[in-house]
């Protein structure tokens, strides 16, 4: 097949809402810089929510974003007329919790979506197309399925391709069974898959050619069968420039600076966490060189003028994080990175990765009970998460996690040890209260009976979306269940009015500086405590009473504690330690014991 007849071949990708409108698809960019290294074909991509972003006005569509229910909502009625009126109820019950969307009308906004989503599609030269693909990732399978359906009203005979973390496995085929607008499924990863669907449809092949990781309606499925790039550093740089023109067009008159994805590693290197389902679509953990994505920041901060950065990974690779923000250290630029980490209990590092532009994490917290924790299997202790709070308040960088509540087969002792160990976080910014659900694939979801589930069934809020011969059909992403769902409810009702508490005293109090911090005298320590109710407390920690106290910056054990510090009697030292516990300065589990005060 020569150029001449690539080029002719001519795709279009597409990134629905709910996508983040600051911030350019990843996966559409990754897909068409791999096409046009490997193929002739030319690749088009689109970015619809920037439109809707537009009309909505930003900030109502960034809180939309972010509640999946409530866009999903206004969608649905476009695919399912007959579900306007609980689609209506939904949306107004979600945009309660929410005071930037509460006064949001759901005609106005579902009219908003229908016009822009009519102009977009009759904007199309849709003749000129051999293939079609939706990105579907956790929020947009409605909006993608109502382009799908509207475009196949036009052009029937156009195949359309969908793939991403919302459509994997089962997901998929039940997508592409049931839904007349989809044509195929990348199952996984979709560069290898998405150029030899394109080979297939350019020389008519058939679909008894395809690879087993591309799903369509006319033979069965083999979901065990997965496949990815072995060597991320072979991907050229994800190729932004359709998202910035698309920027400039919609947002003429009030332009903003995106944020750019970047992708470090795909997977996660630990991935037995009960509660995830999140590497569903990854074939293994592999990650690219820090000297891979150094050259690829500077190459997108020189070319699209942009410095702020969002890694995309479920978990950075640690050696190559500790290179690449050591590296990041020493640019001239003033880089700006978000991330999502496993728990780090190094005050050094955190500190060495703010220095490299590390302002933002989202952490895996999940629980303040170690018992909890090891149900979850986590791989990391109450005292360890506590660490991770306190060493990135300490570096400066805003740390965003989550307290998974009413989780299965949780014991009222765990609920009680949250409690407890909610008083001693209260100095850190809140963590945001989560409330189990059961996701499709998940390790829970794999073996509900050893959880005390006794019924897997569809969520109820999905009910309400689709009629319920068509959800009876469908395999979703997010499931609900029976179990023990009410006796958890009421375990930790009290779990969810203190982190309220929690979050009042941030809200009411000076930010500007910690609310349990130390300054160093050179032979004392002056340690100011602000509390939930109350003047702050003082506190002087003189000669070795503030060695001991600077030496617990990281986790130490007693015995650690005490080979430092020979001279000290065992039960004086507890003693001591057991004082600082009293006054909330000092975390122990066991026998590890950690400071909470950070440097002023």
């Amino acid at each position: 097949m020569n150029t001449k007849e690539r080029s002719s071949f001519r795709l279009g990708l597409v990134s629905m809402p709910w996508s983040i409108f600051n911030r350019p698809s990843i996966q559409l960019a990754t897909l068409k810089a791999y096409l046009d290294q490997n193929s002739g074909y030319s690749t088009d991509l689109f970015h619809p929510y920037l439109a809707i972003a537009a009309s909505l006005g930003s900030r109502h569509y960034h809180y939309l974003a972010l509640n999946s229910w409530a866009g999903d909502a206004l969608y649905a009625p476009l695919l399912y007329p007959e579900q306007q009126d609980s689609a209506e109820k939904l949306f107004y019950e979600e945009c309660r919790k929410i005071p930037d969307l509460n006064k949001l009308d759901f005609q106005s906004c579902s009219d908003v979506l229908q016009q822009n989503l009519e102009k977009w599609v009759e904007s199309l030269d849709l003749a000129t197309y051999k293939l079609f693909g939706f990105s579907v990732c956790f929020n947009q399978l409605f909006a993608s399925l109502s382009a799908a359906k509207m475009i196949k009203r036009l052009r029937p005979e156009l195949p359309i391709v969908i793939g991403g973390s919302g459509c994997v496995g089962e997901i998929g085929f039940s997508l592409v069974q049931h839904f007349p607008q989809i044509d195929y499924v990348v199952n996984g990863e979709g560069e290898e898959a998405l150029l030899q669907l394109c080979n297939s449809i350019h020389s008519d092949a058939g679909d008894t050619s395809l690879a087993a990781t591309i799903l369509s309606k006319k033979r069965l499925p083999d979901l065990s069968c997965t496949k990815g790039i072995s060597d991320l550093n072979t991907l050229p740089v994800p190729d932004y420039s359709p998202y910035f023109k698309e920027m400039q067009e919609q947002f003429a008159a009030n332009t903003f600076v995106p944020v750019l994805p970047l992708e470090f590693s795909r997977g996660c290197w630990w991935n037995k966490c009960k509660f995830c389902n999140l590497n569903l679509q990854w074939h293994g953990y592999r990650w690219k060189s820090a000297a891979h994505v150094v050259k690829e920041v500077e190459q997108q901060a020189k070319h699209h003028k942009c410095l702020d950065f969002c890694f995309t990974d479920n978990a950075l690779p640690p050696k190559e994080t500790d290179l690449f923000f050591q590296q990041m250290a020493s640019s001239t630029a003033d880089y700006d990175f978000f991330a999502e980490l496993r728990v780090i209990t190094s005050p050094d590092t955190m500190t060495h990765y703010r220095q490299g532009g590390l302002s933002a994490i989202q952490v895996g917290i999940e629980s303040l009970s170690s018992s909890l924790l090891k149900k979850m299997n986590k791989g990391s202790r109450c005292i360890d998460n506590v660490a991770a709070m306190r060493q990135s308040a300490e570096a400066g960088i805003t740390l965003d996690g989550n307290l998974i509540c009413e989780f299965p087969k949780s014991s009222a002792q765990e609920v009680e040890e949250t409690l407890v160990n909610l008083d001693f976080v209260l100095p850190y910014p809140p963590l945001s209260p989560a409330v189990f659900f059961l996701g499709h694939g998940s390790p829970v979801a794999e073996k509900p009976e050893a959880f005390g589930i006794t019924a897997v069934i569809q969520h109820k809020k999905n009910k309400r979306l689709f009629p319920p011969e068509q959800l009876d059909k469908l395999t979703m992403l997010i499931k609900s269940y029976r179990g023990d769902r009410s006796r958890q409810q009421i375990l930790w009702k009290p779990v969810h009015k203190k982190i309220r508490q929690w979050q009042d005293f941030h809200k009411e109090r000076d930010n500007t500086k910690p609310a349990l911090s130390y300054r160093d005298g050179g032979d004392f320590l002056l340690i100011r405590q602000e509390q939930r109710t109350g003047p702050s407390l003082r506190h002087r920690l003189q000669g070795t009473s503030r060695k001991i106290y600077l030496f617990c910056r990281g986790i130490r054990s007693i015995d650690e504690i005490g080979a430092q510090f020979p001279t000290i009697k065992k039960s004086a030292l507890l003693q001591f330690l057991d004082d600082l516990l009293d006054k909330k300065l000092l975390f122990a589990e066991k026998d590890l014991f950690l400071a909470l005060a950070i440097k002023a």
